[in-house]
C-alpha cells in the first residue's frame, strides 16, 4: 500500500512531488524517495524512515530544478525498510527510474534471468526487476512516439501479481508512463493560471487534490502515457486504445487523505477486500506448494514440532484463538493460545520441538517481543506474523509471514485483524503440507477458498447500510453482549472488544454454551445481544444449540441481533435483526462475520460523537510492558 506521485507540467516538480508525498504518507512511512528528470539526466534522493528524513536530505543536497518528477512513500514488502530498498529504483545504466506499489509474484524468476545477463542488483526489492527489464525492452523498441509506453506494455505482459508502476526515461524529458493491475492508480488533469496543461499521477486523489479535482480513473490492465505536448493516452496491455473514466472529486484536501471517508477506520474497513487479496498474493508456488516470506527452519524441524503456542495481545490474540481451530484441524498438532503479557510469567513448558507463533501488527509490541525472547531462550522455534517489514519481532524470529494490510492509521485494528486471520490460515496449511497431512491439491483447494474471501468481504460491505441504521439506534445503550460458538466465539470476543475500544460501552463476549453458567443473569428487557451463528451446513448440532441460545435470551427480554449466512432461515423467528453474510467454509467464516461487528462499533461510536480513529487512553502500538 505504498504512496505514488507523478507530475508533468510547468511547475517545479520537486515541490509538487514532495507535497503529494506528504498527503500520501499515511500509505507508507518506512522510506521515501523522489526522482526528477532535468537536462537529459535522472537525479534521485531517497531515505529510510519517515518523509521528514528525505526532506532533510533534500534541504542539504537539493535536486536540480525540473518539471517532470516521480515520488514514492513506501510500506515495505520485498526487502527491509532501508535506504537502498527505498524507491525510485534505477536501471543499471541509469536511464530508467521506476516506482511501484504492489507485489510482483514472479520477480525471483525474472531477477535470475536479468542477473544471467551480468546485471548486478542494488536492492532486495521486486521493483528493481522492472527498472532493468524496462531499460532492456526500451532499447529494443523502435524509436518514435509512444516508445516508452510500448516498452511498458511489453514488460507488464511478463509480470505476475498486483502492481502499479510509474516510470520515466532519461531520453524522454516530456513523458511519464504508468500501468496498473489490481492496484490503484488515478490521473489528475489540470491547468495553471495561464492555461498551461499539467498532469498528475497518484495512488489516490490525495496526491494532487491541492492542484486539481479533475481526475481520470484507470481500469484493470491499462497503461497511461502522459506527454507534455500530446497529452493523455490510455491503452490496455495489448495496445488497444481505451477511453478512461472521467470524474470530478468533490472532497477537500483534508478529506482526500481519508479517501472521502469521515474516519480512517471507515476507509480501512473498506480496504479489507484488497488487503486480504494482497496477503494471499504470491503464496502459492507453481506446483501448488505454499510459499512464506522468510523461513529459516528446515522441513525436518517443522516435522519435529509436537506442540504450538500462539502468543499475541488484544485483537491479534483473537486471531490466534481462531487460528487454533484451523491449525489443530489441519495438522492434528495441539495448539495453546496465550496472552503475551502472561506467557513468560507462568513458566510455560517449551523445548526444541515447540513452535511459538507470535502475532503483532506493528512488529514492536513489547509484551509479544518479550514472550518471543523467552521462547528463544527456551530453545523453541518462533514464527512471526507481522504487518511491518523490518520491525523487531520479524528480525528476531526464525520464520516470518508478512501480512500486506498496508498502514493502519486508526487505533482500532480492522484490516490488520482480517489479514492476520488469513496469515494464520496460511501457517496452518503450510505446516500441514510440510508434515504430509495435506497434499498439494488439498492445500490448493483451501487456498482457492481463501482467494474467494475478498469478494465475500466486498459483498458484506455492500450491504452494511442497515447495520449502520441499527447502530444508530443502539448508541444510547450502556451494555451489550456478544455470543458465539466454535470459531464464532473468538469473533464474539473481537466484536465486544471493538465496541469497548470505540464507543466506551461495557461489552462482553461469551461462548454461547456458557450462558446458563452465569452470563444470562445480566440480561434484562431490551439488552442488545449479538449472536454469531455457525453455518447450518456443518456441525448441525452446534447450529441448533445456538438457535436455542437465541431463544433463551429473547425469552428474557433481549433484543437479538443475529449474524447468519445466506439461506439460514432457522434463525428468523427468533431474531429482531438479521445481518446476512455469504456462505463461507466454517473455518474461514470469521473473515466475513467479523466485518459487520466492525461497522457496528464504528457507527455507534460516531453517533455518540466520539473520536473513532483515536479512542481515549489507547495507542496504536504498545511498546512498553
Amino acid at each position: 500500500m505504498c504512496g505514488i506521485v507523478g507530475y508533468v507540467g510547468p511547475k517545479d516538480a520537486r515541490e509538487v512531488v514532495i507535497e503529494g508525498l506528504r498527503r500520501l504518507e499515511y500509505r507508507g512511512y518506512d522510506s521515501a524517495g523522489v526522482a526528477v528528470l532535468a537536462d537529459g539526466e535522472l537525479s534521485t534522493a531517497k531515505k529510510a524512515g519517515k518523509l521528514a528524513n528525505l526532506e532533510k536530505v533534500l534541504a542539504e543536497h537539493p535536486l536540480p530544478m525540473a518539471t517532470i518528477g516521480i515520488g514514492h512513500t513506501r510500506w515495505a514488502t520485498h526487502g527491509g525498510p532501508t535506504d537502498r530498498n527505498a524507491h525510485p529504483h534505477l536501471s543499471a545504466d541509469g536511464s530508467v527510474a521506476v516506482i511501484h506499489n504492489g507485489i510482483i509474484e514472479n520477480f525471483a524468476e525474472l531477477r535470475a534471468e536479468i542477473e544471467a545477463t551480468g546485471v548486478e542488483f542494488a536492492s532486495e526489492t521486486d521493483t528493481e526487476v522492472v527498472a532493468h527489464l524496462l531499460a532492456a525492452v526500451y532499447a529494443e523498441t523502435p524509436a518514435g512516439e509512444g516508445r516508452l509506453a510500448e516498452a511498458m506494455r511489453r514488460v507488464c505482459r511478463r509480470l505476475e501479481g498486483a502492481f502499479t508502476l510509474v516510470a520515466t526515461h532519461a531520453t524522454e524529458p516530456d513523458t511519464l508512463v504508468a500501468s496498473r493491475r489490481s492496484s490503484p492508480l488515478v490521473v489528475g488533469v489540470g491547468e495553471t493560471a495561464d492555461g498551461t496543461a499539467e498532469y498528475f499521477l497518484g495512488s489516490d486523489v490525495a496526491a494532487f487534490i491541492a492542484h486539481t479535482r479533475e481526475a481520470r480513473e484507470l481500469g484493470q490492465d491499462q497503461v497511461v502515457e502522459i506527454d507534455r505536448t500530446r497529452g493523455l493516452t490510455v491503452t490496455d496491455f495489448d495496445g488497444a486504445p481505451v477511453e478512461p473514466t472521467a470524474y470530478t472529486v468533490d472532497w477537500d484536501a483534508a478529506a482526500a487523505e481519508k479517501g472521502g471517508y469521515d474516519w480512517f477506520m471507515l476507509k480501512e474497513i473498506a480496504e479489507q477486500p484488497q488487503a486480504v487479496a494482497d496477503t494471499l498474493l504470491g503464496r502459492l508456488g507453481r506446483h501448488g506448494e505454499l510459499v512464506l516470506d522468510e523461513v529459516r527452519l528446515s522441513d525436518q524441524e517443522l516435522r519435529d514440532v509436537d506442540k504450538i503456542f500462539v502468543v499475541a495481545c488484544g485483537t491479534a490474540y483473537h486471531a490466534g484463538l481462531i487460528a487454533k481451530y484451523a491449525i489443530e484441524h489441519w495438522t492434528r498438532i495441539p495448539v495453546e493460545v496465550e496472552v503475551a503479557s502472561e506467557f513468560r510469567y507462568r513458566d510455560p513448558v517449551l523445548d526444541r520441538s515447540t513452535l511459538v507463533v507470535v502475532i503483532s501488527q506493528s512488529g514492536e509490541t513489547m509484551d509479544t517481543l518479550m514472550a518471543l525472547r523467552h521462547a528463544r531462550e527456551q530453545k523453541a522455534r518462533v514464527l512471526a506474523i507481522c504487518n511491518a517489514n523490518g520491525s523487531t519481532i520479524p528480525r528476531e524470529s526464525d520464520a516470518v509471514l508478512y501480512t500486506h494490510a498496508g498502514p493502519e492509521v486508526a487505533v482500532a485494528s480492522t484490516k490488520g485483524f482480517l489479514t492476520q486471520l488469513v496469515a494464520c490460515y496460511l501457517v496452518g496449511l503450510f505446516l500441514a503440507q510440510v508434515r504430509g497431512m495435506k497434499y498439494e491439491d488439498e492445500v490448493a483447494s483451501i487456498v482457492a477458498d481463501l482467494r474467494r474471501l475478498p469478494e465475500a468481504v466486498a459483498e458484506v460491505l455492500a450491504g452494511m447500510e442497515p447495520v449502520r441504521e441499527l447502530a444508530r439506534s443502539l448508541a444510547d445503550q450502556d451494555k451489550m453482549l456478544f455470543l458465539g460458538r466454535h470459531v464464532g466465539f473468538p469473533v464474539a470476543l473481537e466484536g465486544a472488544l471493538k465496541l469497548k475500544e470505540l464507543a466506551y460501552i461495557h461489552a462482553e463476549g461469551f461462548a454461547a454454551g456458557e450462558l446458563k453458567h452465569g452470563p444470562i443473569a445480566v440480561i434484562d428487557e431490551g439488552t442488545p445481544v449479538v449472536v454469531v451463528v455457525p453455518s447450518p451446513r456443518s456441525r448441525e448440532s452446534v447450529h441448533g444449540k445456538v438457535v436455542s441460545n437465541i431463544q433463551e435470551v429473547r425469552a428474557r427480554g433481549a433484543r437479538t441481533i443475529v449474524i447468519a449466512e445466506d439461506g439460514d432461515e432457522a434463525v428468523v423467528p427468533y431474531a429482531d435483526h438479521v445481518i446476512r453474510v455469504p456462505r463461507t467454509p466454517t473455518l474461514l467464516a470469521p473473515v466475513v462475520t467479523t466485518v459487520p461487528l466492525q461497522v457496528l462499533a464504528c457507527e455507534i461510536a460516531a453517533t455518540r460523537g466520539l473520536d473513532v480513529d483515536q479512542p481515549r487512553n489507547l495507542a496504536k502500538s504498545v511498546t512498553v510492558e
